[in-house]
Protein backbone atom coordinates (compact mmCIF):
# COMPACT_ATOMS: atom_id res chain seq x y z
CA UNK A 1 0.00 0.00 0.00
CA UNK A 2 1.57 3.33 -1.24
CA UNK A 3 2.13 5.77 1.43
CA UNK A 4 0.68 3.33 4.64
CA UNK A 5 2.71 3.93 7.71
CA UNK A 6 4.92 0.14 8.13
CA UNK A 7 4.28 -1.70 10.66
CA UNK A 8 6.61 -0.91 13.53
CA UNK A 9 5.99 2.80 12.92
CA UNK A 10 2.48 2.16 13.91
CA UNK A 11 3.81 0.15 16.89
CA UNK A 12 5.84 3.09 18.15
CA UNK A 13 2.85 5.48 17.92
CA UNK A 14 0.97 3.42 19.47
CA UNK A 15 3.73 3.37 22.58
CA UNK A 16 3.92 6.69 22.49
CA UNK A 17 0.27 7.29 22.96
CA UNK A 18 0.80 4.76 25.54
CA UNK A 19 3.73 6.78 26.90
CA UNK A 20 1.89 9.14 29.52
CA UNK A 21 0.39 9.06 32.45
CA UNK A 22 -2.79 10.14 32.55
CA UNK A 23 -3.78 7.87 29.59
CA UNK A 24 -2.55 4.90 31.79
CA UNK A 25 -4.50 5.79 34.38
CA UNK A 26 -7.71 6.35 32.75
CA UNK A 27 -7.05 3.22 30.45
CA UNK A 28 -6.76 1.10 33.92
CA UNK A 29 -10.07 2.66 35.18
CA UNK A 30 -11.65 1.23 32.43
CA UNK A 31 -10.57 -2.07 32.42
CA UNK A 32 -13.27 -2.88 35.01
CA UNK A 33 -16.21 -1.41 32.44
CA UNK A 34 -17.40 1.76 30.54
CA UNK A 35 -17.02 4.82 33.04
CA UNK A 36 -18.95 8.41 32.37
CA UNK A 37 -16.68 11.08 32.06
CA UNK A 38 -17.62 12.65 35.70
CA UNK A 39 -16.29 9.27 37.14
CA UNK A 40 -12.89 9.90 35.18
CA UNK A 41 -12.96 12.88 36.71
CA UNK A 42 -14.07 11.60 40.42
CA UNK A 43 -11.01 9.62 40.13
CA UNK A 44 -8.30 11.51 38.44
CA UNK A 45 -7.24 14.51 40.04
CA UNK A 46 -7.41 17.14 36.69
CA UNK A 47 -9.03 19.80 35.04
CA UNK A 48 -12.35 18.60 33.03
CA UNK A 49 -10.19 20.39 29.75
CA UNK A 50 -7.26 18.02 30.59
CA UNK A 51 -9.02 14.80 30.74
CA UNK A 52 -10.91 15.85 27.77
CA UNK A 53 -7.66 16.36 26.25
CA UNK A 54 -6.36 12.92 26.95
CA UNK A 55 -9.84 11.00 25.69
CA UNK A 56 -9.15 12.55 22.88
CA UNK A 57 -5.87 11.32 22.30
CA UNK A 58 -6.52 7.85 23.49
CA UNK A 59 -9.99 7.88 21.03
CA UNK A 60 -8.06 9.03 17.89
CA UNK A 61 -5.75 6.42 18.55
CA UNK A 62 -8.38 3.61 18.31
CA UNK A 63 -7.78 2.79 22.15
CA UNK A 64 -11.39 3.73 23.70
CA UNK A 65 -14.74 4.76 22.21
CA UNK A 66 -16.95 6.62 23.25
CA UNK A 67 -21.08 6.53 23.43
CA UNK A 68 -23.38 8.73 24.91
CA UNK A 69 -26.38 8.04 26.79
CA UNK A 70 -28.33 10.78 27.24
CA UNK A 71 -26.32 14.40 28.68
CA UNK A 72 -23.64 11.17 29.96
CA UNK A 73 -20.24 10.20 27.95
CA UNK A 74 -19.18 6.65 28.91
CA UNK A 75 -15.97 5.79 27.73
CA UNK A 76 -15.03 1.82 27.14
CA UNK A 77 -11.75 0.12 25.85
CA UNK A 78 -12.11 -0.27 22.38
CA UNK A 79 -10.91 -3.95 22.79
CA UNK A 80 -9.73 -6.24 25.42
CA UNK A 81 -6.71 -6.25 24.03
CA UNK A 82 -5.95 -3.29 25.74
CA UNK A 83 -6.17 -4.49 29.17
CA UNK A 84 -4.08 -7.45 28.35
CA UNK A 85 -1.39 -5.13 26.88
CA UNK A 86 -1.27 -3.34 30.84
CA UNK A 87 -1.67 -6.33 31.91
CA UNK A 88 1.88 -7.37 29.82
CA UNK A 89 3.24 -4.02 31.02
CA UNK A 90 2.62 -4.94 35.16
CA UNK A 91 3.87 -8.43 34.24
CA UNK A 92 7.46 -6.76 32.30
CA UNK A 93 7.77 -4.57 35.04
CA UNK A 94 7.24 -6.89 38.08
CA UNK A 95 10.03 -9.15 36.20
CA UNK A 96 12.40 -5.98 36.26
CA UNK A 97 11.95 -5.48 40.12
CA UNK A 98 12.62 -9.33 40.56
CA UNK A 99 15.90 -9.08 38.90
CA UNK A 100 16.79 -5.86 40.56
CA UNK A 101 15.84 -7.52 43.41
CA UNK A 102 18.29 -10.61 43.19
CA UNK A 103 20.61 -8.06 42.35
CA UNK A 104 20.65 -5.98 45.80
CA UNK A 105 21.00 -9.03 47.79
CA UNK A 106 24.35 -10.19 45.80
CA UNK A 107 25.55 -6.81 45.98
CA UNK A 108 24.39 -7.20 50.09
CA UNK A 109 26.03 -10.40 50.63
CA UNK A 110 29.57 -8.96 49.06
CA UNK A 111 28.99 -12.14 46.29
Amino acid sequence: MPGSMPLYEAKAELFRTLGHPTRIRVLELLQDGPMPVRDLLNELDLEASNLSQQLAVLRRSGLVTSAREGSMVFYSLSTPAVADLLADGRSILAAKLHTSEELLAELRSGV
